[in-house]
């Protein structure tokens, strides 16, 4: 019943900029912290972004902080991630996932697709 849809990938310049989305469903989002990681064939899963229910409390891997912004719509059951310069070690298929903001509620068992963000000249 859970899904979550990510969208806005493609392929991009360094120093290029990307916005991507999750479309949520089938949870009540508003009470659920948003999370955005990425993964490269050959890599551990990485988190890139979280954000609480009202925005409250951002974090950001050290890897990206000062070039991405996460940002959620509750309105719309969506979460973004735009990214601005960016570089090929940006590469990687983009995920989204949750966790109740409160309590032990662990991510989603299940992903989505994930959107394909490609860094290349």
């Amino acid at each position: 019943q859970v899904q979550l849809v990510e969208s806005g990938g493609g392929l991009v310049q360094p120093g290029g900029s990307l916005r991507l989305s999750c479309l949520a469903s089938g949870f009540n989002f508003r009470r659920f912290v948003m999370i955005w990681y990425r993964q490269t064939p050959g890599k551990e899963r990485e988190l890139v972004a979280s954000i609480t229910t009202a925005g409250e409390s951002i974090n950001y891997a050290d890897s990206v902080k000062g070039r991405f912004t996460i940002s959620r719509d509750n309105d719309k059951n969506t979460v973004y991630l735009q990214m601005t310069s960016l570089k090929p070690e940006d590469t990687a298929v983009y995920y989204c996932n949750a966790r109740p903001q409160v309590g032990l509620g662990k991510t989603f068992n299940s992903w989505g697709q994930g959107t394909q963000v490609t860094v290349s000249s």
